[in-house]
């Protein structure tokens, strides 16, 4: 898949991988500043931005992609930061290419599988992708109708402002949504699975690259628990915890975010 794609700097290769609902343009302003010593690629993930749209939507598809894209820029290893959907992404890439890896910073996301219907998470995203649903395109003239009817179902504003990033508008000047909702919808499940955990156990773990986890202090992404998995797929995996902040990190504490990068590549 021909991945849509942003570049800045020089140096060391670095990619950046948005969440769900998310694109490369939500990290312009962390890529900008991270390429003063890396050349930063900013992907859009399948189904999102401005890449192609695709019925099928899993990480074994997403990883793959990753992996071709890697090929077409003649990347042979390259620093892999995801965040949410993300960061799966480049956990199963970093599991089954390692070689290809040199460093992986994980943002708000644990390996474990969110899969179950009682989990927080997959509720959240259920009532986020229905709210998407129910906005008829028909009968909105600007993005305040749109926000006034996701607001109905999504109380946040800071996360009804990120969903709105992916309006657009139709060659004949009417609004739609860029992402391809009906994909992620029925593919919702695979979205919120996640390592075989038990694989990595025994010693099994992959130790061949610095790993960082980045919590925000208010998300139920990393939970205690989850902590045991991240140590059993990546034993050596540092964790830090960003005070102040949910599952956004990046936008709502970007220095401290920057700051917490720029140490641990720094070592």
């Amino acid at each position: 898949m021909d991945l849509f794609f942003r570049k800045f700097g020089d140096g060391p290769p670095l990619i950046i991988l948005h969440g769900l609902y998310g694109s490369s343009d939500n990290w312009v302003s962390i890529g900008r500043k991270l390429s003063a010593n890396y050349e930063v690629y900013l992907v859009d993930q399948r189904n999102h931005g401005k890449s192609p749209h695709s019925p099928q939507h899993n990480y074994h598809l997403l990883k793959e992609d990753l992996l071709e894209f890697m090929d077409k820029q003649s990347i042979d290893k390259a620093i892999i930061l995801g965040h949410s959907m993300g960061g799966k992404t480049a956990m199963f890439f970093a599991v089954d290419y390692p070689e290809r890896v040199n460093n992986l910073i994980v943002v708000d996301i644990s390996p474990i599988s969110y899969k179950n219907t009682k989990s927080t998470q997959l509720l959240s995203h259920s009532t986020i992708i229905k709210a998407m649903y129910n906005v008829d395109f028909k009968h909105v003239k600007n993005r305040e109708d749109i926000d006034q009817i996701l607001s109905s179902s999504i109380p946040s504003k800071r996360v009804r402002q990120f969903l709105l990033k992916n309006v657009s508008r139709t060659k004949d000047n009417q609004f739609k949504w860029r992402l391809n909702l009906e994909s992620i919808s029925n593919e919702l499940e695979n979205i919120m699975d996640g390592l075989t955990i038990e694989n990595f156990k025994n010693g099994n773990g992959i130790t061949g690259f610095p790993v960082l986890f980045i919590k925000g202090e208010k998300s139920d992404y990393i939970e205690s628990p989850d902590r045991k998995a991240i140590k059993t797929v990546f034993p050596f995996a540092e964790i830090e915890i960003i005070p102040n902040a949910g599952h956004w990190l990046h936008a709502e504490q970007p220095k401290l975010f920057l700051k917490i990068i720029q140490n641990f590549l720094a070592d």
